[in-house]
C-alpha cells in the first residue's frame, strides 16, 4: 500500500490573509444594520416619546336619559315595588293536591290558587250537616206538639166556658124552682095548693140541685184537664226551646266543620298576578314552618300590579328634594328612553343611620304593563317650578334618546367651530360638534359623536387635525 497517498495536504486548506480580512470588514459593517432592524420596535417608540406630544385621552360617555333630567332636580336610584304584595298560604297544614297557578297567572280576589287534601275535613262537614238536618227535624217535631197541644188546650178552655155557662142556667134554675118551692109552701099553709103541687115544687129543686152538682163536677174535670192541658203546652214549648238550641248549636258545629274545610282551600285575597309559585303538588305547606321543617311556607307569592311604585333611598343632604305630592320623573333601567311621570307618594318618618338615606315612595301617575316589581329605576325629583310648567320637563311617554356628554375640558375652538379631536390609532381627527347645556363639568354633545368615541383631554393649543400623538401612561 501507497502509504503516501494517505497523508493529508495541509497546504491546500491555507486561506489568503488579505481574503479573510475582507470577510470581517463586511461583518463589521452588517452589524450596525443588524441591531437597527432588530430594534426597530423600540427605537422608533423612544423616538415617538422624544418627538411626539403627549396626551390624556377620556371615552365619550353615553348618558342615561334620567341623567338629563337630573340637570334641573336630585336623581337617585331605586326599584319598583308592591305596595299589596302577599305570600299566599293555607291556615292549616297539609298536603298539596291541587294548584292552579303558575308564574304569570292572572287571579281575582277569592279565585282558589291551591287545595290541600281535605276528606277528613270534608267527611266532618258532612257530619255537621246530618245532624243540623236532625236538629232542624226535632224543631219541626217539637213545633208540631207544641201546636197540638195548643189546640187541645183551646178546646179544654173552650169546654170549660161551655161547663161554665151550663151551670149557671141550672144555678139559675134552682133558684127559681126555689121561689117556686117557698111560695107553694105558703099557699100550701093557706090550703090554697095541694101537697101535690108542694111535691112537685120540691122534685123540681131536687133536679136542679142535682143538675148544678153534676156540671160542678164536670167543671172542676175540666179544670183538671186544662191543668193537664196547660202542663203539656209548657212541656212543649221546653221542648221547642231545646230542639232550637240544639239547631244553634249543630249549626255553629256545621259552620266550624265548613271553616276548617275552607282553610284547605288557598285563595287569593286581592286581584292580582303570581309573581313566584313556591311549592308543587304533593309538597306539604304549613302556616308555621319551624327550623328544620321540610314543609313549604307558601303556595304562591301574589302581587297587585296596580299598586305598583318606586321605592328610593334617598340620601339625607337631598331629602329637601323630596316633598309628599311634589312631581317626580321615573327612567326604568330596561325602557332608559321613556320616562314615567309620578309623585312623591310617602316619606319614611325615620333616617336609615347606616347607611344615611331617607326611605322615599313615588307612585306612578298612569302605570302600564311594562312595569315589573323589583325593576331598577332612576328616579328624578323636579324642583318646585316643574310643578307650574316653569321647568321643561320630557312628557310622560315622550321616548328620549340617550344623551351624549364630553369632559368640558375636551372641547376647544379651532377656525371659528367647536370640537373635539378624536382618537384614531395614535392620529388625532377634529371633529366639529354642537354643544348642548353644561352639567357639572361636562358638555352635551347634541351633534358630532354617538358615544364611545376616545377623545383627547385638554388638548394643547399646538395640536392639529392628523397630528400623532402618544397616549400617556396616566
Amino acid at each position: 500500500m501507497d502509504l503516501e497517498a494517505l497523508k493529508i495536504d495541509r497546504s491546500a486548506t491555507k486561506r489568503s490573509p488579505r481574503r479573510k480580512n475582507r470577510w470581517l470588514g463586511l461583518l463589521w459593517l452588517a452589524l450596525p444594520l443588524i441591531g437597527l432592524f432588530l430594534f426597530r420596535g423600540p427605537l422608533g417608540r423612544a423616538l415617538d416619546r422624544a418627538t411626539l406630544p403627549e396626551v390624556e385621552t377620556t371615552r365619550v360617555e353615553l348618558s342615561h336619559p334620567a341623567d338629563v333630567g337630573a340637570v334641573q332636580g336630585v336623581s337617585a336610584n331605586g326599584y319598583v315595588v308592591a305596595s299589596r304584595r302577599a305570600a299566599l298560604s293555607a291556615d292549616t297544614p297539609g298536603r298539596i293536591v291541587e294548584l292552579n297557578v303558575v308564574e304569570g297567572t292572572a287571579v281575582k280576589a277569592g279565585d282558589v290558587v291551591a287545595r290541600l287534601f281535605s276528606e277528613e275535613y270534608a267527611a266532618a262537614l258532612a257530619l255537621a250537616d246530618g245532624n243540623l238536618a236532625a236538629a232542624e227535624a226535632g224543631v219541626e217535631r217539637a213545633q208540631a206538639e207544641l201546636e197540638a197541644a195548643g189546640a187541645d188546650l183551646e178546646a179544654l178552655r173552650v169546654g170549660v166556658a161551655s161547663a161554665r155557662a151550663r151551670l149557671a142556667s141550672v144555678e139559675a134554675d134552682l133558684t127559681l124552682a126555689t121561689v117556686e118551692f117557698e111560695r107553694v109552701k105558703e099557699l100550701r099553709a093557706s090550703d090554697v095548693s095541694t101537697q101535690r103541687e108542694l111535691d112537685r115544687a120540691r122534685a123540681t129543686i131536687d133536679r136542679a140541685q142535682a143538675q148544678v152538682h153534676d156540671f160542678a163536677s164536670q167543671i172542676e174535670g175540666a179544670k183538671a184537664q186544662l191543668a193537664s192541658g196547660e202542663a203539656r203546652q209548657h212541656v212543649a214549648q221546653t221542648a221547642l226551646a231545646q230542639a232550637r238550641a240544639q239547631v244553634v248549636v249543630a249549626r255553629a258545629a256545621r259552620e266550624q266543620a265548613r271553616a276548617t274545610l275552607s282553610k284547605t282551600e288557598v285563595r287569593a285575597p286581592f286581584d292580582g298576578v303570581v309573581v313566584l309559585k313556591d311549592a308543587e303538588v304533593g309538597e306539604v305547606v304549613s302556616p308555621n314552618v319551624a327550623g328544620g321543617s321540610t314543609a313549604r311556607g307558601s303556595v304562591a307569592t301574589l302581587v297587585d300590579f296596580a299598586s305598583l311604585e318606586v321605592q328610593v333611598d334617598l340620601p339625607e343632604a337631598n331629602l329637601n328634594a323630596a316633598r309628599p305630592g311634589a312631581p317626580a320623573q321615573v327612567f326604568l333601567d330596561a325602557f332608559p328612553g321613556t320616562p314615567y311621570a309620578g309623585r312623591v307618594s310617602r316619606i319614611w318618618p325615620t333616617a336609615n343611620r347606616t347607611k344615611a338615606t331617607v326611605e322615599v315612595r313615588v307612585s306612578f301617575d298612569a302605570p302600564d304593563g311594562r312595569l315589573r316589581p323589583d325593576m331598577g329605576v332612576r328616579v328624578v325629583f323636579l324642583p318646585a317650578e316643574a310643578a307650574d310648567g316653569a321647568a321643561e320637563v320630557p312628557a310622560e311617554g315622550e321616548e328620549l334618546e340617550p344623551t351624549v356628554l364630553v369632559d368640558e375640558a375636551s372641547v376647544v375652538r379651532r377656525g371659528g367651530q367647536d370640537g373635539v379631536f378624536v382618537l384614531e390609532g395614535d392620529t388625532v381627527k377634529f371633529q366639529r360638534v354642537e354643544l348642548g347645556a353644561r352639567k357639572g363639568g361636562q358638555l352635551v354633545i347634541r351633534f358630532g359623536l354617538v358615544g364611545g368615541e376616545r377623545i383627547v383631554l385638554e388638548p394643547p393649543a399646538t395640536l392639529n387635525d392628523g397630528d400623532r400623538v402618544q397616549v400617556g401612561s396616566g
